[in-house]
């Protein structure tokens, strides 16, 4: 029962992210997405996903995360700037896709949805800066960043001009974004200013 439970799961989350992202022009908008549509693509009852999901928003920001997570993650072993890089890159990589629409529709949403955006938040939001400040902290005991470094300020430093990018559309979304933001990050964030800067 388990296996078939997760199997309905899996097909919701799937149907979802079809019709929002995977049908090329015939994609739909979060706002005009339904219950019905999904339930219909996904050949479950309503029932079955409100089983799991309070909301539509609820549905789309866990199809969004499952889809997205597995592709942007943050690499073990290697040096900060590599880790932060290939992370940068893989996360504009997605959002300068499909999936950077998603993700604004999201955004879009929870500025008329209170409960949207705190579900975003918690759901989303708050588990990847948490993440990222541990890179930022890793960097400040490996000697990269200075030791007075606030690791939250810094996380925003690097990913505020993506989503500046993504819903304002600024520079292209392209790994040139990624590299600059690092080299800029790192250089100002530095433990110690490169020789040209010293007195």
């Amino acid at each position: 029962m388990a296996v078939r439970s997760e199997s309905s799961r899996r097909a919701i989350l799937d149907a979802t992210l079809d019709l929002l992202v995977r049908d090329g022009r015939r994609a739909i908008t979060v706002q005009k997405l339904t219950m019905e549509a999904i339930a219909k693509r996904a050949k479950v009852s309503k029932a079955t996903i409100y089983r799991w999901w309070p909301n539509k928003a609820a549905v789309v920001i866990d199809a969004f995360m499952e889809n997205h997570l597995a592709h942007t993650r943050i690499p073990d072993g290697v040096p900060v700037r590599e880790a932060l890089l290939t992370h940068l890159k893989s996360l504009i990589s997605r959002y300068s896709g499909p999936q950077g629409k998603l993700v604004a529709q999201i955004i879009a949403e929870g500025q008329y949805d209170p409960e949207t955006m705190a579900n975003f938040r918690a759901r989303f939001w708050h588990e990847r800066a948490a993440a990222v400040e541990k890179l930022m902290r890793r960097g400040i005991d490996e000697g990269v960043f200075r030791s007075d470094l606030d690791p939250a300020a810094a996380a925003q430093m690097f990913y505020a001009p993506v989503y500046f990018h993504l819903l304002f559309g600024g520079s292209p979304l392209d790994d040139a974004l990624a590299e600059q933001l690092v080299d800029m990050g790192i250089r100002g964030l530095a433990a110690h200013p490169p020789a040209d800067e010293e007195s």
